[in-house]
C-alpha cells in the first residue's frame, strides 16, 4: 500500500460522501460508516499500521492524515445521523371513527428463549443458577483470576472503566468498583469466598467491552459461566459436561471440537467449537471455511485462583466454561447477523415462539 498523502483524503471522503447517499437503510449506512472507521479493519486504520514500517517523516504525515480523514468521515456522519432523524414535530391526527386495533400479542425474545434453555440444561445436571453484580472492581474482575496488571484483558481499549469510582464491598482497601464487568467469571470469585466446596453454579448475566458492532460482535453482549469444584474433579468431567449440553442444546449429531488455549484463570484451557449449522461442517462462508463455531472457553480451574479465595488447591480441582449466549443462538436459530438481537425488529422477532 502507497504512503497516503492529501489527495487520497480527498479521494476517499468522495467515495465516502458517494457511498454514503448511495445507502437505502440504516444497516447499509452503517456498513459504509464502518468501511471507514472501523477499529481494526477500516481505512482509517489501516493507515494507522502502516505507521510501523513508515520512515519517521512518513510516520508523521501518515498520522496527520489519518487523523485528517477520521474526523472528517466522523463529521460527515454525524450530519447524516442528524438528517435521518425523523420530524416528531409534525401533527398527528387520529381519526375517532375508525375501528380499534387488536392489541399484538408480545414473542419472548430469542436470547431470552437461548438463556431458559441453557438453565433448564444445567439445572437438570445438578446446576445452581446465581447472579452478580454488573459493576465491579478489578480485584474481582481480574486481580484474584490470575490476571497480572499488564494483561491485555485489563487494557483500556477492551475494558470501559466508570469515571467516578464506586466503594466495594470485600473490605479490601484497593477494592474500588471502578469498571463494567468484562465476563461473569468474577462472580466465580464471590461465590467461592461466601461458600464451600462442592460447588456447582451457573452464572448468567451482561457483560461488556470496547467492541465495535458488526456481524459478530457487540460491545454489550450476554454470557453463561459454568464452575464446579469439588474432590476428584477431572477435565473429563468438563469434556463430558460441556458435550451433553452441546448434543441438548443443538442436536444429538453435533460434533464438538476442543481446541488448547490459554486463559490466565483456568490451566489446561480449551476454546469450544460447534460444528457449523449452515455447511454441516464441509466448510463455508459462516465458518470461514473451517466447518466449526467457536461458542466460548473453558478449562480446569487454576490454582491461583483457589489460593485468592482460600481453598486448599491440593484437595479441590474444579473446571470452569464462558459460554456467549449470542453465539449459542446464532447456532440454535441460524441467524447470520448478531446485530439482528439488538434492533427489535418485530418482523424478526415473530419468528420466534411466543
Amino acid at each position: 500500500m502507497s504512503v497516503p498523502d492529501h489527495s487520497s483524503v480527498q479521494s476517499h471522503l468522495a467515495a465516502f460522501d458517494a457511498e454514503l447517499a448511495a445507502a437505502k437503510s440504516p444497516r447499509q449506512a452503517q456498513t459504509v460508516r464502518d468501511k471507514y472507521l472501523a477499529r481494526k479493519h477500516g481505512v482509517v486504520a489501516s493507515w494507522m499500521q502502516m505507521i510501523a514500517d513508515a520512515s519517521p517523516e512518513d510516520k508523521r504525515s501518515i498520522g496527520r492524515l489519518a487523523n485528517e480523514l477520521k474526523q472528517a468521515i466522523e463529521a460527515r456522519w454525524a450530519a447524516f445521523m442528524e438528517r435521518s432523524v425523523p420530524d416528531t414535530a409534525a401533527a398527528v391526527t387520529i381519526d375517532l371513527t375508525l375501528p380499534g386495533r387488536v392489541p399484538r400479542l408480545g414473542h419472548r425474545h430469542p436470547l431470552t428463549l437461548v438463556r431458559d434453555r441453557m438453565e433448564a440444561i444445567f439445572t437438570r445436571m445438578g446446576f445452581a443458577i446465581v447472579e452478580g453484580p454488573e459493576i465491579e472492581d478489578e480485584w474481582h474482575c481480574f486481580d484474584a483470576l490470575n490476571m497480572p496488571a499488564e494483561h491485555p484483558a485489563r487494557d483500556m481499549q477492551d475494558t470501559l472503566y466508570l469515571s467516578a469510582p464506586v466503594p466495594g464491598d470485600s473490605g479490601r482497601a484497593d477494592d474500588v468498583r471502578t469498571l463494567l464487568r468484562t465476563h461473569t467469571s468474577s462472580m466465580q470469585i464471590r461465590y467461592m469466598q461466601a461458600q464451600t466446596p462442592p460447588i456447582r453454579i451457573v452464572v448468567p448475566g451482561r457483560v461488556y467491552r470496547r467492541d465495535d458492532l458488526d456481524l459478530t460482535h457487540t460491545p454489550m453482549f450476554t454470557q453463561m459461566e459454568g464452575l464446579a469444584v469439588g474432590e476428584g474433579v477431572s477435565l473429563a468431567d468438563l469434556k463430558g459436561t460441556l458435550v451433553a449440553f452441546a448434543h441438548e442444546m443443538f442436536s444429538p449429531t453435533s460434533r464438538v471440537r476442543f481446541r488448547p488455549s490459554f486463559f490466565p484463570y483456568t490451566e489446561p484451557s480449551a476454546e469450544v467449537d460447534v460444528s457449523c449449522w449452515q455447511c454441516e461442517g464441509a466448510g463455508c462462508a459462516m465458518c470461514k471455511g473451517s466447518g466449526w463455531l467457536e461458542i466460548g472457553g473453558c478449562g480446569m480451574v487454576h490454582p491461583a485462583v483457589f489460593e485468592a479465595v482460600g481453598y486448599d488447591a491440593e484437595r479441590y480441582t474444579g473446571f470452569a466454561w464462558g459460554i456467549g449466549l449470542e453465539r449459542v443462538a446464532i447456532l440454535r436459530h441460524q441467524v447470520g447477523d448478531i446485530r439482528l438481537f439488538f434492533e427489535n425488529d418485530l418482523r424478526f422477532l415473530e419468528q420466534f415462539p411466543h
